[in-house]
């Protein structure tokens, strides 16, 4: 089970999650006066649009009032509770945002294969691929944002799930600072301690803690290297 995901602020309950498509939609929706109108300006199938907004409804309450007939033809518009919920997306990822941009991973290793712009670079924390511009083949130092790592379970991250688009890196949890909607948690990975993003309520509901063993997830293509020194 993920302990976070990458970079996308999203709210969950139960099994349904408020993502960045859905606050699209709402808010076409209060731009345009209706669930059809805001379907069309966003090239999307209305009785789709209409679907999610009924599992939407479903878990969040109320978030539209539909307005049928009357000299303006009838139409839609959001309620209190959809505003409410639209404020907490924002500052959720306002949050994120902010955390993101300070809390990068720095590390450094040696690139010892290459396949146009994605190498394998061996570092002291594991090989890893990323992308590393030119043709670089020495030392090179990796950024990792913090928005970009997910964690897991060991026993959800098999090594057959391993590919070259994703590169796993066990560790240990070592400490997590909540905020107000996400906490920051740093992940020892042997020699060096990797930062992640989760939510709160994930922190919470999995018992994430100092101590806890971890897989920390990233993406290849979210993996950056720079040359080092003179080479």
């Amino acid at each position: 089970m993920d302990f976070s995901t990458e970079f996308d602020a999203r709210i969950g309950q139960g099994d349904v999650t408020l993502t960045a498509r859905d606050v699209t939609l709402l808010r076409a929706i209060d731009d345009h006066g209706s669930i059809n109108a805001a379907a069309t300006a966003l090239e999307r199938s209305y009785s789709r649009a209409q679907q999610r907004i009924v599992e939407l409804e479903d878990t969040f309450g109320d978030l539209v009032t539909r307005e049928r007939g009357g000299s303006g033809g009838g139409g839609s518009r959001l309620t209190a509770e959809a505003r409410d919920l639209l404020a907490r997306y924002d500052r959720l990822r306002a949050e994120f945002s902010g955390v993101a941009e300070t809390a990068e991973t720095a590390l450094d290793g040696r690139v010892v294969d290459r396949e146009g712009e994605l190498a394998t670079v061996e570092t002291d924390a594991g090989t890893v691929r990323a992308l590393v511009p030119g043709d670089t083949d020495g030392e090179v130092r990796l950024t990792i944002r913090a928005d970009a790592v997910t964690l897991q379970s060991p026993s959800q991250s098999p090594d057959s799930e391993r590919t070259s688009a994703r590169n796993r890196l066990a560790g240990v949890v070592q400490s997590i600072d909540a905020g107000e909607s996400v906490a920051l948690v740093t992940v020892d990975v042997g020699s060096v301690t990797l930062s992640a993003l989760v939510t709160d309520t994930s922190v919470e509901k999995l018992d994430l803690q100092p101590g806890t063993e971890v897989v920390a997830s990233l993406k290849a293509t979210a993996t950056r290297g720079i040359p080092v020194g003179g080479e």
